[in-house]
């Protein structure tokens, strides 16, 4: 057996404000969307290097408020990148502990992505 990939799934309620977040805020990349109808609820895949994403507004597909853990390097130009962005729902700093440097964003619909820059005395995932 061999897993190849795991993407966590996240609830959103609104495609304008996703989009906004995901891809024009944190320069994802809409991979593919799915509707059954076009009225219908919007099923999106979004990526970003190794970083992919399922957002959802169909009930019952996800918890709002949950949160997504990204382990990564180049935290600090992540965080400069984001600053130069117009964005103003956002004002995050980067913060340091025992473990690594760390920037939490949280999207509009509540969901938590936990990035992680961990340093050589970090345990390994």
């Amino acid at each position: 057996m061999e897993i190849t990939a795991v993407v966590p799934v996240l609830r959103s309620f609104d495609e304008t404000k996703a989009r906004g977040f995901y891809l024009d805020y944190l320069g994802m990349t809409a991979d593919w969307e799915h509707r059954f109808e076009p009225h219908l609820p919007l099923y999106l895949q979004v990526s970003r290097g190794d970083l992919v994403l399922h957002l959802s507004e169909h009930h019952g597909d996800a918890t709002p408020g949950s949160t997504v853990y990204v382990a990564m390097t180049g935290l600090t130009q992540f965080h400069d990148e984001l600053a130069e962005r117009d964005y103003p729902h956002l004002n995050p700093e980067v913060g340091t502990d025992e473990l690594g440097t760390w920037l939490e964003l949280i999207d509009p619909f509540g969901n938590r992505l936990r990035f992680h820059e961990p340093n050589e005395a970090a345990p390994s995932s």
